[in-house]
Order: C-alpha cells, then structure tokens, then sequence
C-alpha cells in the first residue's frame, strides 16, 4: 500500500438504507430472533435446521433481486475507482451490496451469505445461492449434512485480521461508517490506527458511536447522505495531492 492508501470499515448502518435488517435491533433481536438463538455455535449443534433456514431466508432475500446497493455503496465505489491511491473496504456486513455496487477490494470479515463452508475440511464454495438443507451434499467430502453458512458467529474467529491490521498501519484514512462500535475486534480498528499509523480517523455515523471520541473528525446523519458528501471532498482533495 502506498502513502495515500484509505482503509474503510462499514457496518451495518451502510446498508440499513437498502432495507436490510441492522444487527442489533430492539431487544436484543436480529429480524427476530435472538443471537443466541441463530449467531453461535451452539446454536448450530442444537437446533442447525432453524440456524440453516434463518441464513438460507436471508440469502434468498438477496438473491431475489429486492436489495440494492444505496448511494453509500455507489460513494465507495466510486471513491476506490477514482482515487489515485488504494482503497480497501472491510465491511461487517455479510451482504453483497459493496460489490454489486462496483467496489472490488472487499475484505468481509464476518463472512458471507453466499458462501459456505465445510465443516469437515473448511472448503469454502462460492458463489452459494441455494439452501443449505440437512440433504445437501458437500462436493468435497460427499457426506449431507456438513456444510454451513460461511459466517462468523460469536465465539468465532474473524477472517482476515493480519491483512487488516497491516493495512491500517500503513494507511493515510482510516474511515469508519455505518458502525456501532461495539463488536470487537473490528471495534479495535481505530485504536490501531491511533496507536501504530498517522492516519486521519474519521466516524461517518447516524448518530456518535461509543468510540466516537476516538475520532479526530465526526460527521453524523444517513449515510447516504454522509457518505457521498465525504468522498467527494476526498476526492477533490485528492486533485490537488
């Protein structure tokens, strides 16, 4: 990466404009159900019929052609097709909308729906568009039963975390949008960025997060709106580096 390099964290608020479900809703629901009940390990042992259908729901919704990416989205891909630097998008969203808006460089560090795993020889397959049911059959390993959404649940390790890390240190922007600032370790990423590079940390949010203080610069609202008007700052900007 160069000394221009921008690494952007979305979360949930980047698509919650598109019609998709924020994590933590009222009471502790997820499009109602617990956590607990469909976003653990545990819950995959107990019950894997209702874990599986909960996921295969949400990847049909994708599928279906009713989600598109927002202005958020079309922001951040523009700003990776125009910026002379990098620009590298780690989302905690387990949507496609970054890249059906046209942004390349996404790390999902919660995984995604239209992938699935293995859990005999953790092959992933993808792109995955049907349902998982307790018939299918996994082509690496030919047993039904074993494969599962390729999604971080809680207790699970996120994906790509030395790359991320790296990135940020040698990062110049370290933007965060659309995030609550709760879920470790992507709530970490800011603090690294503070702690080992000299990159401009700035929060793109509907309201101020828990690390909002963290932040050396804040701009609050949709992200629809937040979003574009940030990036094409940037990008003016960037006409003069």
């Amino acid at each position: 990466m160069n000394s221009s390099s921008i690494v952007v964290l979305t979360g949930a608020g980047v698509s919650a404009e598109s019609g998709i479900e924020t994590f933590r809703g009222p009471k502790g629901l997820w499009e109602g159900h617990s956590i607990d009940e469909v976003a653990t390990p545990e819950a995959f042992l107990k019950n894997p019929k209702k874990v599986q259908t909960f996921y295969n729901e949400r990847r049909k919704k994708l599928l279906m052609g009713s989600v598109f990416p927002n202005k958020a989205h079309l922001a951040l891909a523009k700003l990776e097709a125009k910026w002379p630097g990098t620009v590298l998008i780690v989302t905690q969203n387990v949507d496609n909308l970054h890249e059906l808006a046209g942004s390349k460089n996404v790390l999902h560090i919660h995984g995604s729906l239209l992938e699935a795993r293995c859990t005999q020889t953790d092959k992933v397959y993808f792109p995955w568009k049907e349902a998982i049911l307790k018939t299918t059959k996994c082509a690496c390993c030919d047993l039904a039963g074993t494969l599962r959404p390729n999604i971080v649940w809680f207790g699970e390790m996120p994906f790509e975390l030395p790359r991320i890390f790296e990135a940020i240190e040698q990062s110049s922007w370290f933007i965060s949008i659309g995030t609550s600032g709760q879920v470790y370790p992507a709530a970490g990423f800011v603090e690294h960025a503070r702690l080992h590079s000299k990159a401009t940390t700035v929060e793109l949010n509907l309201e101020p997060s828990m690390l909002s203080h963290l932040f050396a610069d804040k701009h609050y609202g949709p992200a629809t709106e937040t979003v574009p008007d940030y990036i094409e700052g940037l990008l003016l900007e960037s006409t003069s580096m």
